[in-house]
């Protein structure tokens, strides 16, 4: 690589999607004009590897220094918002800047111009002498026309015909079909903002008006939209998005969704509203798709776009609107990698790009709604249903006064209920967050408990498909016939129940009723996940048994019985490390209440528990949702807990028990003396082993002004552990495993 030592030359600061703590200075030669944000091409080490200008500093360099190779002049600016962005969150989340980069460019062949892909049209000319075969592919075009399309491949139309390609060919070179070349990433289709929507209450328009006036200030302005389920939070939001498409051309909107399996749904909601399809971003894209999506945001014609939590480094230039639906899901939290809130980051992205944020959701954040009672935020409320539909009856089904039947599941409460439903021939809901059909496997015989190697967590029965599953590692393997410890044969056997078992007492118990399971193993693709929905909104399927993915954003008109099978497997966390497990407990139970009676048929929910007189469950039967958080809220600001203080996770993990205790104890000892600090820890992770690394993990807990984000990468700094050794620091955990 050539060297520069120019005098007058400039130097560019180039940042790299790697673990990089800062940008790299090279060169800039004497024939290339760079700017910050600008896609360029440098040295390091054998490789040449893609990164972004940072900065563009006066020369010349105090020593020599490799030179940019190239610019990338097809690819768009990184804009200033996003660069300043990328250096705010990996300041807040004490990650290196170019890790955080790196979720920035996840579509580095967005970069280049779209490909040019060739298509077959119908042409002016003469089709030449008509043999059977040319006959066969001229047919074939007319069906293809019928069918309202009038472009097809090559490959495509050949198959169609049962042709070979060189009879399209002599059709192309005789001029009865044309041959044109189209961009393989068109544009998306343009929204209307004129669209007609549902007619609004007189609240719902109330609240819309709200949003507007946020959207209208051109200004950072949070406002949660606090809504019963059911109460059209959707429709309202629509409203903004469409204010800004009406009074700001080249605005955009981001709308975050908790979930991938809801963004077929909501996508649709929005073609229905706007007449176009908004562009979608989340994991389960192809490589095509992304691509496309990544440039056309980046050059702004991209203008509604509906996503996951990684939407948001998305290379927006003019974001004017963030909407994030559900906002106290916990799906938003990212645990590995750069860990981060996607709530939290949407606030931030909002705030340095001056935009309105939405934050919509029937249960909000304990966070949100105390920033809101502090005057952070605005609030708007919308109290009921539209129309005839009201709220669910929730009962509670106590486990101890009226417990199931032996092997079974489904109290007599919900057993009663179920069959007057199926009779009424209204649907059902069971609602059970556990995938598979047992969520450990026991050896009868030794008593040895199967789990993942490497690793302390236990192995998931799928009956469906007889493979054993981590759920957290992703290991999976054939059930086998003898115990691996003790080598007994048939031995093996489930333990508590998963979606499939109890999809199976349920076609025992109700032999005439159709019975679906619904999570992410049954719908694992966009196509079964319509399917399931379309049927279930078709009357199709009597009782739906669901995971969390049947919680959220489905309307289901026929839907009037919920029943929640073990409604305490949230609870246990409580009682540990868990600070928000009472209240994801209560969240989750609001929603998947809420899909009963969201039409013109009231609803009912049975909520079966062992603790009736848990807070969660209590609040819960008697509709109390302000309640509950009052008591959470207090509990929380006298254990100095967020909202009322700040806490940040530390995971440390060696390749052996005495290297993790090791790293951990030293770790500790090196943390810097600051006042309102407190540090909980080290002890062994609940799951201690994972992956092969032995896990220690400790908690720091500050008061709320203290910089934790500085404290913690201070602390990191000054501790040299052994490079074997993997730290990993998360500021505000969710998770504590």
């Amino acid at each position: 690589m050539s060297l520069f030592d120019e005098p007058t030359g400039k130097i560019a600061s180039v940042l790299l999607p790697k673990p990089l703590p800062e940008p790299f200075d090279y060169a800039i030669p004497a024939d290339m004009q760079l700017a910050p944000g600008m896609f360029v091409r440098v040295p390091l080490g054998p490789r040449s590897v893609t990164g972004v200008v940072w900065a563009v500093k006066p020369g010349p360099p105090k020593r020599p220094l490799k030179a940019v190779e190239a610019l990338i002049a097809t690819a768009p600016s990184m804009p200033g918002v996003l660069r300043d962005f990328v250096d705010r969150v990996a300041r807040y989340v004490v990650s290196p800047p170019g890790n955080v980069l790196a979720m920035c460019m996840r579509s580095r062949e967005a970069l280049l111009p779209s490909p040019v892909e060739k298509f077959i049209t119908r042409g002016q000319g003469e089709t030449g002498r008509m043999t059977p075969a040319r006959l066969k592919v001229m047919d074939a075009l007319t069906g293809i026309e019928g069918q309202g399309a009038h472009l097809v491949t090559a490959a495509d139309l050949a198959r169609l015909a049962d042709v070979s390609a060189g009879v399209v060919k002599g059709l192309v070179d005789a001029g009865g079909l044309r041959q044109v070349e189209l961009d393989a990433d068109p544009p998306f289709d343009a929204p209307n903002p004129e669209g007609e929507g549902f007619e609004l209450t007189a609240d719902q328009l109330a609240a819309a008006q709200t949003l507007r006036d946020s959207v209208k200030a051109r200004d950072f302005r949070p406002v949660l939209l606090d809504g019963i389920t059911g109460s059209g939070k959707t429709e309202v939001y629509f409203e903004a998005i469409a204010e800004v498409l009406r009074g700001q051309p080249e605005g955009q909107i981001l709308v975050l969704l908790p979930e991938i399996a809801l963004t077929q749904a909501v996508r649709e909601r929005f073609a229905r509203r706007f007449g176009a399809m908004p562009a979608e971003w989340h994991s389960n894209m192809s490589a095509k798709e992304r691509r496309r999506t990544w440039r056309e945001v980046a050059f702004g014609r991209a203008r509604i776009v509906v996503g996951a939590r990684s939407a948001l480094f998305l290379p927006f230039p003019r974001l004017r609107l963030i909407v994030v639906d559900e906002e106290h899901d916990g799906s938003y939290k990212q645990d590995e990698g750069v860990c981060y809130q996607g709530r939290d980051l949407a606030v931030m992205r909002a705030q340095l790009g001056k935009a309105a944020v939405v934050l919509a959701s029937a249960t909000p954040s304990l966070e949100t709604v105390a920033n809101a009672h502090a005057g952070r935020y605005g609030r708007v409320v919308l109290k009921a249903r539209p129309g005839v539909a009201v709220l669910p009856d929730i009962s509670i089904a106590n486990m101890r006064e009226t417990p199931p039947d032996k092997d079974s599941w489904l109290s007599p409460p919900l057993v009663k209920a179920l069959e007057e439903n199926i009779a009424s021939g209204e649907q059902s809901l069971l609602y059970l967050n556990r995938r598979g059909y047992a969520p450990l496997v026991i050896c009868k015989s030794c008593g040895e408990r199967l789990k993942a190697p490497d690793t302390e967590s236990w192995l998931t029965e799928h009956r469906y498909s007889n493979m054993l599953v981590c759920h957290l590692t992703g290991y999976m393997m054939k059930k086998p016939e003898h115990c691996p410890h003790c080598g007994a044969k048939d031995a093996l056997t489930g333990v508590g129940p998963g979606v499939e078992r109890l999809a199976e007492e349920a076609r025992a118990r109700f032999s005439t009723a159709r019975v679906e399971v619904f999570s992410s193993d049954t719908a694992g693709s966009p196509e079964a996940l319509a399917d399931i929905v379309a049927r279930m909104e078709q009357g199709e399927i009597d009782i739906l048994i669901g995971t969390q993915i049947a919680a959220k954003g489905h309307n289901f008109p026929r839907l009037t019985l919920v029943g929640a099978v073990d409604a305490d497997a949230g609870l246990k966390g409580a009682q540990g490390s868990d600070l928000r497990a009472g209240e994801r407990t209560f969240q989750l139970l609001s929603q998947v209440s809420g899909r009963a009676g969201r039409a013109d048929r009231p609803g009912r929910a049975i909520i079966q528990t062992w603790a009736p007189d848990s807070p969660a469950i209590h609040a819960l039967a008697a509709g109390d949702r302000d309640a509950f958080m009052e008591l959470e809220m207090g509990n929380r600001e006298m254990m100095g807990l967020p909202p009322y203080g700040r806490l940040a996770a530390v995971v440390i993990a060696a390749e052996h028990s005495m290297a993790a205790d090791e790293a951990a104890n030293s770790f500790v000892a090196g943390a810097p003396n600051a006042e309102g600090v407190e540090i909980w820890g080290p002890a062994p992770a609940p799951i201690a082993v994972l992956r092969g690394r032995h896990r220690r993990r400790l908690l720091v807990r500050t008061e709320r002004g203290v910089d934790l984000s500085g404290y913690m990468a201070v602390w990191r700094k000054r501790v040299k552990l052994s490079a074997s050794v993997r730290v990993t620091i998360d500021i505000e955990p969710y998770s504590f495993m």
